[in-house]
């Protein structure tokens, strides 16, 4: 009785771990018997994730958020830079395992993919130059408004019947606003507190949203790996470290 109640138990134990490891549409053994699961960004959304000019690295919240999860899970995190706009065609086209981008989890995304709880929260905010007064949703009409391809802002500023000026990246969009070849910009509030404090001329002002906001980890369809990584954000919730972090990207 004891050597079969051992073995059902051992048997229960590899189908877990298989389970576990078993969903990943790129799972690539290292050295020391790890997986390494690819993680699609945009690094240029600072401070969730952007490119260390003395290292050449890309961190962030975001990446060393990824990189927390990954080691409760015995995991390994490859950072693969892209367009925003490419990400979740990376993930369907199994390029990717999974994304962390500040990453909203809409209606429409989650017709593509499958998210995790959210992980922080955020919202809107009008980037001007000064003394511009385009304060309000109303006062942008009729204006050229810079929004990131493929954004949350970008489907904000079309709900608004904006004149959105769809760009790439966020550097960008602030260098358009500080050429003067757009009016405003719609972008995350801590995004906008990083720009206008390196760039004094600049300033920003909350912009209320018509629907909820915040940053959730995208998963391919049906991956195993959204319920794993739900448990492992819990954890570090109720444990605190996750407060912690957000204290050490968000709160300087």
């Amino acid at each position: 009785m004891k050597w079969k109640t051992l073995a059902k138990a051992g048997l229960a134990v590899a189908l877990s771990t298989a389970l576990l490891f078993g969903c990943s549409s790129k799972n690539n053994a290292d050295p020391n018997g790890q997986k390494t699961l690819t993680l699609a960004t945009s690094a240029d959304y600072k401070p969730y994730e952007y490119t260390d000019t003395a290292t050449g690295k890309v961190i962030g919240f975001d990446i060393d958020l990824a990189n927390m999860i990954a080691k409760e899970l015995k995991l390994k995190i490859e950072v693969k830079d892209m367009d925003f706009n490419g990400l979740i065609p990376a993930l369907q086209s199994k390029r990717a395992d999974l994304i962390m981008a500040g990453m909203t989890p809409t209606p429409e995304r989650k017709k593509s993919v499958d998210f995790s709880d959210i992980y922080y929260e955020s919202k809107n905010t009008i980037i001007t130059k000064k003394g511009s007064n385009l304060t309000t949703a109303k006062s942008l009409i009729g204006k050229k408004v810079g929004v990131q391809l493929g954004s949350i802002q970008e489907k904000e500023a079309q709900k608004l019947k904006l004149n959105a000026i769809s760009i790439n990246k966020v550097p960008e969009i602030i260098q358009e606003l500080k050429a003067g070849r757009i009016e405003a910009a719609i972008v995350e509030n801590t995004i906008a507190e990083g720009y206008t404090t390196n760039n004094p001329d600049l300033s920003f002002t909350d912009l209320p949203n018509s629907e909820p906001t915040g940053s959730a980890i995208a998963f391919p369809k049906g991956s195993g790996y959204v319920k794993n990584f739900n448990q492992v954000l819990k954890h570090l919730k109720e444990n605190g470290k996750l407060d912690e972090l957000i204290k050490k990207w968000f709160q300087k």
